[in-house]
């Protein structure tokens, strides 16, 4: 059963979500400020944490921050800020995905589900299947309908980056970094036309994705499931 760790200073929301989770059968915990959640997560151990950006004691970045030190687990972010910036920021610095307030609990739930199972340990080279394309990491070679796809290095670069983390949310700015270098900081661009192309060989429908995701303003993720 896992073990959701709530950061959030409105009762109400502490509240919805803990009737949420354990109807569903997760054990929860619940902090109201940050020194309590990091207590609380070095503790007891969470397999998720869900946490609001704006904390009574400190900013829910520096939470992050403190929890990245020392631990990998997959943390939602569950805020009222809209601005991209905020959003950004806590990508960068480990959260592993974003819901802005007010949210659907179905929603949260599925973002939960997924930050559990990337939790799980998988092997080194995966195989990653989804309903309409095969990737083999270790091959680094895509099909489609039993048939190879063929991507250019840059095109497989920026598809792995987002296939060895399937469900997390990974930002313009680490994607830049991972496939161009650190000089690239701006050049969105680049990440929309590589998006497109992979979209244009891998989607069933490129103009509504399934699997390539944007997050507009923040980044891309990987859905395997469609």
């Amino acid at each position: 059963m896992a073990r959701v760790l709530v950061v959030d200073d409105e009762p109400q929301i502490v509240r919805a979500l803990r009737i949420n989770l354990k109807a569903r059968g997760y054990d929860v915990d619940a902090a109201a400020d940050g020194a309590s959640a990091l207590r609380a997560a070095a503790a007891r151990h969470p397999d998720v944490i869900v946490l609001d950006l704006g904390l009574p004691d400190m900013e829910g970045v520096e939470v992050i921050k403190g929890l990245r030190g020392w631990t990998s687990v997959p943390i939602i972010v569950l805020s009222a800020r809209h601005a991209s910036d905020d959003k950004v920021e806590a990508l960068d610095v480990g959260a592993d995905d974003y819901v802005t307030k007010p949210f659907g609990m179905d929603e949260l739930l599925a973002r939960l589900r997924a930050a559990v199972r990337r939790a799980a340990p998988v092997e080194e080279a995966p195989v990653v299947k989804t309903p309409d394309f095969m990737v083999d990491l270790a091959a680094k070679r895509v099909t489609r309908e039993g048939t190879d796809v063929r991507l250019t290095p840059t095109e497989w670069h920026v598809l792995e980056l987002l296939v060895r983390r399937p469900g997390k949310l990974i930002s313009q700015k680490q994607l830049l970094h991972d496939v161009w270098g650190p000089s690239y900081r701006n050049e969105t661009n680049y990440l929309r036309v590589y998006l497109a192309q992979l979209r244009r060989k891998l989607e069933p429908d490129p103009a509504h994705p399934r699997y390539l995701i944007t997050e507009p303003g923040m980044g891309y993720r990987f859905e395997p499931g469609g």
